[in-house]
């Protein structure tokens, strides 16, 4: 028996991580134990614990306890209790998802204790060295043993980073899975009867990154963007708590009963209202993702995106508010003819397939 360590951290990851459980759970038993690290990089409940119960994980089997911090405290606190726990509990793999600071803490702790590494949505590029994530998807694919791909954009920009061509292997986008997996089920959510709307006759938006939540004056130019546009369509907003903070102290109230503040939710409600929604403003990298495979219109308010797949294959569009008034982004995308794209390897089949290359490597 083999053991393989799947390592989370934030909101974002556990969704990845949950295909790859339960594909070991379901159909490879006999040759694996899935061991879950959670390091508590997100530890507020509606980040953490309602995730794990909607999509059916189990407890996590280390719990880490990390917590906030800046980044370079947050990733050295996570490199030493994952160096003290490897050095209990050895894994044959560890295996890593996405691009947040437990990534990066789990890419350089396996590296050098030479436990085989894989990351899984490896090759993504923003190109802007200045976000974080960017950074962490750089040195994690650097230090990797093996980088499955979701595009061939993801290839591309690893090969062009000198990655042995042996090392990238293409296995499909294992978000999607867990959006697969649990469409139907999130179809019985009552979110929709709970804010009084109807489905396509809404916007849902998403704002977390300090590049839009943490300048006041950034802040108050969407925020009042988007009130104006409740006074044409219902708008609701799930509100990150570092979201909620910024517009605490920006003293932002709404000025339409049509614009919806509420809660961050788990992932059912939440796949719920995205895929009515009649558009979905976000900053979220996954969001790009889950509304391209919906066909959901979609406004990312970035100048860039490590998802450039969104945008020429999907329904994805960025926006830049130095550029026009997001009104105006918001009436032109409402006006986009909508449409699925068919992309390979966004199937709900990925986890399957990364695991049949750690049999045949195991």
């Amino acid at each position: 028996m083999k053991t393989v360590a799947l390592l989370a951290g934030a909101r974002p990851n556990y969704m990845k991580i949950f295909p790859i459980w339960r594909e070991i759970h379901a159909n490879r038993r006999e040759r694996w134990i899935p061991l879950i690290i959670h390091t508590g990089q997100h530890y507020d409940p509606i980040m953490n614990d309602v995730f794990f119960a909607d999509l059916g994980l189990p407890q996590p089997d280390h719990y880490l306890g990390i917590g906030s911090a800046p980044h370079g405290a947050q990733t050295g606190r996570t490199m030493i209790a994952l160096e003290e726990l490897f050095m209990r509990e050895r894994p044959d793999w560890l295996v890593v998802v996405g691009d947040v600071n437990s990534t990066l803490a789990g890419a350089l702790v396996a590296a050098k204790m030479r436990i085989p590494l894989a990351h899984v949505e490896a090759g993504l590029r923003s190109f802007d060295r200045s976000m974080p994530e960017e950074i962490n998807r750089l040195v994690t694919d650097a230090v990797s043993d093996l980088l499955f791909t979701h595009s061939p954009e993801a290839d591309e920009n690893l090969l062009r980073e000198g990655i042995p061509p042996e090392k990238i292997i293409r296995v499909g986008n294992v978000m999607i899975d867990s959006l697969v997996l649990l469409i139907e089920k999130a179809a019985d959510s009552p979110i929709l009867g709970k804010l009084g709307l109807l489905p396509g006759r809404y916007i849902l938006v998403t704002l977390h990154r300090p590049s839009n939540v943490d300048d006041p004056g950034q802040l108050r130019l969407l925020m009042s963007a988007l009130d104006q546009t409740a006074r044409q369509m219902p708008v609701v907003m799930p509100l990150h708590p570092r979201t909620r903070r910024m517009l605490d102290r920006i003293e932002f109230r709404p000025a339409t009963d049509d614009f919806f503040l509420i809660d961050a939710l788990g992932y059912l409600d939440f796949l719920r209202l995205e895929s009515a929604a009649a558009l979905v403003v976000t900053d979220s990298g996954g969001v790009q993702e889950e509304t391209t495979f919906l066909g959901v219109p979609c406004l990312t308010v970035r100048p860039n995106t490590e998802r450039p797949i969104t945008i020429s294959r999907g329904t994805n569009e960025l926006y830049e508010p130095a550029r026009e008034p997001l009104e105006h982004a918001i009436r032109r995308a409402l006006e986009r003819p909508r449409f699925r794209p068919n992309i390979e390897g966004w199937d709900g089949r990925t986890a399957g397939r990364i695991m049949d290359v750690l049999d045949q490597i195991a």
